[in-house]
């Protein structure tokens, strides 16, 4: 099932994850989690993912995938980011992949996250509000640009057809 806003590419993933800097034992969290495609990569190493979306038909989706992929230590939940936030416990990292009510999440995850945050948009004005907020709350570590292309046939040859450019914002609690 498609819907709005995802799945995210397999290369912007592979970024976003790997700048999340899980490691065996962690908790974290996906929130935004779309098709669950980023928690499943997350859950390779970390004990515990949460999965949080407030849309039904991703949930669904996110559910279906899990049930293929066969990990238990995924938890599904259909909630508002902010909602899920602010009742969780201490998480080791978390992965934003929806900017709705981006400044009031960063705050509470700058109180819930002792480790890294990686938010990912393609909207300037979304890259901009996780920039400035995270420099506000003195977490900011870096922002990165990811352009992938993706070759394609083309008479007799090929070529590549971009893929729209993604923002992975990354903030560091300690």
């Amino acid at each position: 099932m498609r819907f709005k806003g995802g799945p995210t590419q397999d290369e912007v993933m592979a970024v976003s994850v790997h700048k999340l800097g899980i490691k065996r034992g962690d908790v974290v969290a996906d929130i935004g989690c779309g098709t669950g495609k980023v928690a499943m990569a997350m859950g390779e190493t970390a004990e515990k993912v949460y999965a949080v979306d407030i849309r039904k038909e991703a949930v669904e989706t996110c559910l279906v995938n899990l049930k293929t992929w066969g990990r238990t230590n995924i938890e599904v939940r259909q909630q508002d980011g902010l909602e899920f936030l602010e009742q969780c416990d201490r998480l080791n990292g978390a992965f934003v992949g929806g900017t709705k009510h981006l400044p009031e999440m960063l705050a509470l995850l700058k109180d819930r996250v002792r480790g890294r945050i990686v938010v990912n948009t393609v909207l300037l004005r979304s890259m901009n509000q996780a920039v400035e907020g995270m420099i506000k709350l003195d977490m900011f570590k870096e922002a990165v640009q990811v352009q992938v292309g993706r070759s394609h046939g083309i008479a007799g040859s090929i070529m590549f057809r971009p893929i729209d450019p993604v923002f992975i914002i990354v903030g560091e609690v300690l």
